[in-house]
């Protein structure tokens, strides 16, 4: 079964999203830090300091404790086409789909495509589509397809966000 996601990965493709999304549009270079008054602290009296339940407890309160998806399907259906490169599955994701955080989602996802066509399980494919499910639907949430290539080389989940999910070369 596959893993979830280093946090290095999530973590730099984190930063490269602020980056480019603050990044466009700035009117000149960013403004000057005041390093002496960055590293000025001041304490909270301790009946305002948040203990470490109360932290964890907003911690968690951001990944959803019941899947609100659960018997509802997040694959609409699939369709085989082909370009000048070779075959492409075009995946099509349901409202529930593109909308869920729930932990585990996204296997339960490639489990519904495996059950609709169980030639999508090729190598490399389960990245191409864990790098949309994970990435693309965030950037693009109204993509209508997530393009999965069997003809794509297998090169990791890590190569395989770095090249956008679409790794051997752009998509055409």
């Amino acid at each position: 079964m596959p893993t979830d996601p280093t946090p290095r990965v999530a973590g730099s493709f984190a930063l490269l999203c602020a980056a480019l999304l603050t990044g466009c549009g700035s009117p000149g270079p960013p403004e000057p830090v005041d390093v002496a008054a960055a590293e000025t602290t001041t304490a909270l009296p301790a009946t305002v300091r948040p203990t470490g339940s109360a932290v964890s407890t907003v911690a968690r309160s951001s990944t959803p404790v019941v899947d609100p998806y659960a018997g509802m399907p997040l694959i609409d259906r699939l369709e085989w086409t082909s370009n000048i490169d070779g075959p492409r599955l075009m995946v099509h994701p349901t409202g529930a789909g593109r909308a869920t955080t729930f932990p585990g989602a996204a296997q339960r996802a490639w489990q519904e495509i495996n059950l609709l066509d169980p030639d999508a399980d090729t190598p490399g494919m389960w990245d191409q589509f864990r790098c949309h499910w994970e990435w693309a639907r965030l950037v693009a949430p109204d993509k209508p397809t997530w393009n999965l290539e069997p003809w794509r080389p297998p090169v990791g989940y890590d190569e395989t966000v770095g090249a956008a999910c679409n790794p051997g070369g752009p998509e055409r």
